[in-house]
């Protein structure tokens, strides 16, 4: 029986974009949606929906093990195929307190070009020092509210930074939580 789109492999090539396949699998069906235009569109399909859950609490998007037991035993009975990976062994980065009132979770580092990005999260009435922007900054508010210098940043917003401009007083009176692109260089009021 051919699925909604016209294809006997919608639901393999699904399970492709959801990355659900064995190794071998994988590789036969990625084979397949490279030549049939109808699981293509599938997937582009998806892919609309798959962009929309970065904005999703990953708690909500990743199973529990014991979930995710449960389906693969259900699937393995259903096909006969061990058709869900086991879970990556990747862990997230730990909350590093770095100053009274501030934590960060490093998520990346550009060594050469001296960036780094990283979730930082301020306490109520927590302070970031005054600093001066040694290379591009930017800062994308997740939650909470924060202000830089004159500017009172609310959840969504964005602040950029050109080098050379300085922050005199950043803070939040609520607390909040921003992805934070920065440079290494950045230069503390008092230190040098």
């Amino acid at each position: 029986m051919a699925a909604r789109n016209g294809c006997e492999q919608a639901e393999l090539a699904c399970a492709l974009a959801l990355h659900a396949l064995g190794d071998e699998e994988r590789t036969r069906v990625a084979a397949h949606v490279r030549s049939c235009a109808a699981c293509q569109h599938e997937i582009a399909l998806l892919r609309r929906l798959f962009d929309s859950f970065a904005f999703w609490p990953t708690d909500v998007l990743r199973p529990s093990p014991s979930l995710r037991s449960r389906l693969a035993h259900r699937l393995r009975q259903k096909t006969g195929r061990s058709t869900v990976p086991p879970p990556p062994s990747w862990r997230a980065p730990e909350w590093e307190e770095v100053a009274p009132g501030i934590a960060c979770k490093l998520l990346s580092t550009d060594v050469e070009r001296r960036v780094v990005g990283m979730l930082v999260r301020l306490a109520p009435r927590a302070e970031y020092p005054p600093h001066t922007h040694a290379g591009i900054e930017e800062l994308h508010l997740l939650d909470g509210e924060l202000w830089i210098d004159e500017r009172k940043l609310h959840p969504g917003e964005y602040s950029r930074a050109a080098p050379g401009t300085a922050d005199k007083h950043v803070w939040s009176e609520t607390g909040c939580t921003c992805v934070l692109i920065t440079s290494t260089s950045d230069v503390l009021a008092g230190k040098s």
